[in-house]
């Protein structure tokens, strides 16, 4: 018994940190967004990360965990309100977690942190554009009717668990998940002010400060050790390092084909092209970190690279303005690293995790890629329907969409009443700007000079 209080005090203290590292991913966002993002929004997009974890740490705790872990039907959770349980009741309430021996509370604050990042990539597709209201009401309605009920379809002993779906640690749950509900608004809102031509070509509006994205992008990399290895929930047979290693080969495999895609396309070495590229293999091999051997996480990370790099030129010139390419990045990037695993899912290592049968390269046969394709399709199908009538509705009562004179003058201002670099307005040569008003107009001529 003692031996055993032991190994569930080590694994508590393991998923903690592993927590505490996916809630860091938070601080990754805001700065990739904020620097790959106009100066005029910055503090903006910065701060909407603090907005999306307080609304996931309250309403996943009300309700969206209960519904994605609960005891319930194969659709959806229906126990487990508020954490109202505790000791051996948790483990009835909540049996599609009880095989991870560490507390209660302490699983909640770790799935949590997952519910935040998915409703984090989500708002990617919202940036420079959408009113701060719809934040509100699109993060709540997300981290209750949205993310829960795929993730009890997944991991919570839903139809998709029943079927044997591997996603180990959210390919599909998370990202794409996130990825889909940012397309959905990225349509519905429209093009930012000046992105395209008359004629449908597309103008480079660049990020302010490329330094801050590549410092977001190290901690995010840094941050999904908790994501990936911290899902094990348990440190005693040492699985986690096995982990934790084919997610950084793929990575490091991602940001490489990337950058050298880009390079051969465009003539130079594009660096968003190659973040991107290091985000797309960190998605991709999320669902098959503990499925698929070292060689394997090295090719399903290049392959994300690569087609994140295309499939980001192909969505824009068709149109869609996705501000920080979040379906590119989080969604291809997902969908590939959700089928992977029917290619590439090595029979030693399904023996060991439990869940699935073998991918096709292994002779497993066709099942599991089935398996893996009919889950990113029905996840996708729902999130993008239920996003569609949620912000179709707030269009049409609400609205999504700031006005052109607030876009133009800047999401920090308009929304705020605070510019992120005060310094850059000059009140000698705006003489409308004081620390209490500034005017629309003046405020606009500032930003003229600062896009």
């Amino acid at each position: 018994m003692h031996m055993e209080a032991l190994a569930s005090a080590l694994d508590s203290a393991y998923v903690f940190v592993a927590a505490i590292l996916v809630i860091s991913m938070q601080a990754g966002f805001a700065l990739l967004e904020a620097g790959s993002t106009r100066m005029k929004n910055a503090g903006h997009v910065a701060g909407k990360q603090i907005i999306s974890f307080a609304i996931t740490g309250i309403f996943f705790w009300v309700a969206g965990f209960a519904i994605t872990f609960g005891d319930g039907n194969g659709f959806v959770g229906l126990k487990g309100w508020m954490l109202h349980l505790g000791g051996a009741e948790a483990d009835q309430v909540f049996s599609s977690l009880s095989w991870a021996h560490v507390p209660l509370d302490l699983k909640f604050l770790f799935q949590m942190a997952f519910a935040a990042v998915s409703l984090a990539i989500a708002w990617g597709g919202f940036a420079e554009r959408a009113k701060l209201s719809v934040y509100f009401v699109f993060g709540i309605l997300f981290t209750v009717a949205i993310y829960p009920v795929i993730g009890h379809w997944v991991w919570g002993g839903g139809w998709l668990a029943k079927m044997g779906m591997q996603d180990f640690a959210g390919s599909t749950v998370v990202h794409l998940q996130g990825a889909v509900a940012a397309l959905i608004a990225t349509l519905l809102l429209g093009p930012r002010i000046g992105k395209f031509t008359r004629d449908g070509k597309p103008n480079l509006i660049p990020g302010h400060n490329q330094v801050y994205s590549v410092l977001g992008v190290i901690i995010l990399w840094v941050g999904w050790f908790g994501f990936n290895a911290g899902s094990t929930m348990a440190i005693g047979d040492g699985f986690f390092s096995y982990v934790a290693l084919t997610t950084n080969l793929a990575t490091a495999a991602g940001a490489i084909a990337a950058m050298l895609i880009a390079w051969f396309v465009l003539g130079k070495a594009d660096i968003p092209s190659m973040l991107n590229g290091v985000l797309a293999a960190l998605v991709a091999i999320t669902a098959a970190c503990a499925f698929v051997e070292p060689w394997a996480a090295v090719v399903i990370g290049a392959i994300a690279g690569i087609i994140t790099f295309f499939t980001s030129l192909y969505f824009e010139r068709k149109g869609v303005d996705d501000p920080v390419f979040a379906f590119s990045v989080h969604g291809i990037a997902g969908i590939w690293g959700t089928i992977s695993t029917g290619f590439f899912a090595s029979p030693r290592l399904v023996e060991k995790v439990g869940v699935g049968q073998a991918g096709l390269f292994y002779g497993g046969g066709w099942h599991q890629l089935y398996v893996q394709v009919v889950g990113a399709l029905g996840a996708m199908l729902y999130v993008a329907a239920v996003s569609f009538a949620i912000l179709y509705l707030l269009k049409v009562t609400m609205g999504l969409r700031v006005t052109p004179e607030e876009e133009i003058t800047g999401l920090d201002l308009s929304e705020h009443g605070v510019y992120g670099y005060p310094e850059h307005l000059d009140p000698a040569e705006n003489p409308a700007f004081t620390s209490e008003t500034v005017s629309a107009k003046a405020a606009g001529h500032a930003y003229e000079r600062t896009i």
